[in-house]
This record gives C-alpha cells, structure tokens and sequence, in this order.
C-alpha cells in the first residue's frame, strides 16, 4: 500500500517517527518519507541514523502552526501521519495558550494542507487524555480529534479521508514511567515513588503503536477511531519488575493526572464495535452511514468501557520484565 507513496510525517523526529520509519522502510518501498518538525539538530541526528535510506527520506523544517510552510511541505504527499503534538501535561497546563496553538490550531492547520493537497488519507495520533479530560492536553486533544473526524465532510466523497488512532503512554517513550523509574535506579536509588497504589495503565509497544496507524491507513473510510487491545498492568508491580524489593512510597496523584487510562466511554458503546485486535469507535454524524462500517466487527454491549482498570487481560511482574526486554524502543 505504501509502495511507490509519499508519506510525511509531523513531529516526525519524535520516537515515533523513528520507529515508523524503520517500520515503513524494512516491509515498504516508499518513494519519499517527509520528516516535517521544527527541531533542526534532531533532524541533523535522524539524517545521519538513516544515512542509507536519503534517498526516500526528506527533512523540512517547519511548524504545525505555520499553515503555509504546512501547504508547502504537502505538494504530492499521499498520506499524512500527524504526530506533533505539545504532549507534557504540566507544560501545558503553565503554558495553555501554546498548547491551544500547537495542540488545536495546529490541527486545523494540517486539515486545511491535506485538503488543499489533495493528501488521500491522514492518521491522527490521538491519546487516553483526550478521553474525559481532566487536564489542558486532554483537552487539546478532544479538540483536536473532533476536528479530525469532522473533516471528512469536507472532503467530499473521493476527497481526503480523515482517522484517529488512540492510545496512552508508550512503553519507554519519553516523558512515561519506565525512563523516569530507570533514571533514579541508574543512579543508585533504593526505592521507587508510587503516586497512588491503585494507579493502572494498558502497555502497548512503538511497534503495536505503528501497526495500529498501517491499518487506520488501509481500512479508514473516514472519521473511524482506532483503538488497539492490550494488556493492562500496575503501577506497583512495573516498580518491582525495574527494581525487585524496592521500596514504594506513595507521593500522591500529581495535578492532572488519572488513575486509569480510558480508551472507550460507556457513552461512546453505541457506535464502538469489537475486532479480533482492535475496537473502532465510529462517527456519528449524518454524513455516515453503516455501509461505512469495516466488516469483521460487532457491536460492543451497551454501557461497554475499555479501561486499564477493568480490562480482561493483565501483565504480571515476570512478563513486564520480559516486555521490557522486547519492547522498548532504544531511539
């Protein structure tokens, strides 16, 4: 599918990006990969990993806020993958008109370029904040996936085709958990801080992050929101894994920040349905119809949630070692 295409990537010097493009180039031969992201050093560094591949891959400078760099950057582009992002919660709660402008108006930016490029599909990353938001960033996000889905009315029957995909904090990405955890024990602590003993998360992989984005190019028929099945585990029992016996004080939920990660809301049962390895929420707007919806699936229960808290499959101490083994990114 992806054969022969040009891809541009936003904020594509990012984990993501990184792990996309080996996942693209290893299974595809694409014709360009564009790396679009404001930090010119990272892209410096990212040229000279990928010194092989030149050939496919382009570096532009610029800004999700800068529409016009963004219209440029999107000449002949087939797909666009929309991975910038203001992303640490409490930068965006100090700095919230920055996030507004990166987060939404960057958005609304990448919408109007795909449309006016003639772009045939754009995937969204998306992330468990934009659900029930409690902080500025998911708030961002909610904003910014509405305006994903209702672009598809825009586009017209053969115009772009737009999708979100959705999921929490990438094992080993920066900013989560593990590097925090790793840090303190690289540097001879003894006991690892736990803000609420009840705290959850789902794990999922660069990798499963990167298959989930392939299938939302191949089956998206626009406005979809995919979500991957993965396993949950606990706070508590990753600190034993990363440091056995460690001591856990408990410092208190910090500002912004959830128990649970939550992937569906009972309020969105009505239009999810269940895969073998995903769910799909739908949209629900007049333009939509069932004939859009992907076949394979059913229709969840109603009052359905997909929470880390309740989900039916749970890593334990020994497979979260094992995990960390093989899936954490080394980018």
């Amino acid at each position: 599918m992806l054969n022969n295409k040009t891809i541009l990537v936003t904020g594509g010097t990012g984990s993501f990006g990184h792990h996309f493009v080996d996942y693209v180039l290893k299974r595809y031969n694409p014709q360009k990969i564009i790396i679009y992201s404001r930090d010119e050093y990272k892209q410096f560094i990212m040229d000279n990993e990928y010194k092989d591949n030149r050939s496919q891959l382009r570096f532009f400078i610029g800004d999700v806020r800068d529409g016009e760099r963004l219209k440029t950057a999107m000449n002949g582009v087939d797909y666009v993958i929309h991975a910038a992002a203001l992303k640490q919660v409490p930068a965006c709660e100090y700095n919230p008109n920055e996030a507004i402008k990166t987060n939404v108006n960057g958005a609304m930016n990448v919408i109007n370029a795909s449309l006016m490029a003639g772009v045939k599909k754009v995937v969204a990353l998306s992330t468990d904040k934009a659900v029930n938001p409690v902080n500025l960033y998911g708030g961002t996000k909610l904003v910014s996936d509405k305006l994903f889905c209702a672009a598809n009315s825009y586009g017209g029957s053969n115009g772009t085709r737009f999708s979100v995909v959705r999921y929490g904090n990438v094992a080993g990405s920066r900013g989560s958990v593990i590097p925090f955890f790793q840090n303190i024990i690289d540097n001879g602590g003894d006991e690892l801080p736990i803000t609420d003993y009840r705290m959850t998360r789902f794990w999922i992989s660069l990798e499963q992050g990167v298959e989930l984005v392939i299938k939302a190019l191949k089956e998206s028929k626009g406005g979809e929101t995919f979500i991957s099945k993965i396993p949950s585990f606990k706070i508590t029992d990753l600190a034993q894994a990363m440091l056995p016996g460690c001591k856990m004080p408990e410092v208190g939920i910090r500002e912004g920040e959830k128990l649970h990660e939550i992937m569906v809301t009972s309020a969105d049962s009505p239009f999810t349905y269940e895969y073998e390895k995903n769910y799909i929420i739908y949209p629900h707007y007049n333009w939509w119809g069932e004939k859009d919806i992907i076949p394979g699936g059913k229709l969840v229960e109603p009052g359905f949630e997909y929470s880390s808290a309740t989900n039916k499959e749970w890593l334990s101490i020994e497979e979260l070692r094992e995990k960390m083994k093989t899936d954490l990114d080394r980018h």
